[in-house]
């Protein structure tokens, strides 16, 4: 048998006896790797630590593709500029999240005669994405609706989602609450004091405000 160490170093062609004693000095386990190779390919590894990083490594993957969701974005195939321009950054945000998105193109009434229509507007997102986004799924027609997935591209590195916290009551770092600085003790400076106001003159005879007359009595 072909005998290889952890590390990759080629040992050569041994006897089963002499692997087994090579890997019995190291404290290590011998394991057929390659059982249809002509001769057999065996390693002197720690089968142990072997199965460990093994497990460890299938549960980081359960773990992302349970967190991995598919999110759904509806167009029309008349969806104005503005509107497109919302949905694609909605798109953008689901694939940095790490999450694949599925695009919508929702047909009413006699649209659907033309669905060429649908397909230049998914044309338009995946030329908008495709920088960080891959067409998993091409576009497929049922009924009224056509749809197409999108994926992360290989290699993008996940955006963590923005926690939502809550904001701090009290004076933040910087300023005072609402921006409104508290009374102070100081004097304020001598360009801020307000002049005081000058006395009332006294009015000329005849020109004083005199008091409305009462209304007449009203006689029956």
């Amino acid at each position: 048998m072909r005998v290889v160490l952890d590390d990759g170093t080629q040992l050569g062609i041994l006897s089963r006896d002499e692997a087994l004693r090579l890997a019995e000095e190291k404290g290590l386990d011998l394991v057929e790797i390659a059982a249809r190779s002509n001769p057999p390919v065996c390693r002197i590894m720690d089968y142990g630590r072997f199965k460990y990083e093994q497990s460890k490594k299938q549960k980081q993957a359960r773990k992302h593709a349970s967190s991995m969701e598919l999110k759904e974005i509806k167009f029309r195939p008349k969806t104005e500029q503005h509107d497109m321009d919302f949905k694609v950054n909605h798109v953008r945000r689901f694939l940095e999240e790490g999450n694949k998105c599925r695009l919508v193109i929702v047909f009413r009434g006699r649209e659907i005669t033309h669905p060429e229509t649908g397909v230049r507007v998914l044309n338009r997102v995946v030329e908008a994405t495709q920088d960080i986004a891959s067409v998993e799924v091409r576009p497929s027609l049922e009924g009224k609706r056509m749809m197409m997935i999108l994926g992360p591209r290989a290699g993008l590195v996940r955006r963590a989602k923005a926690p939502s916290v809550p904001p701090v009551q009290g004076i933040p770092e910087g300023g005072p609450i609402g921006g409104v600085e508290p009374p102070s003790d100081d004097p304020p400076p001598d360009d801020e004091v307000a002049p005081e106001a000058a006395p009332a003159q006294p009015a000329a005879p005849g020109t004083g405000a005199q008091a409305p007359n009462p209304p007449p009595e009203r006689r029956e």
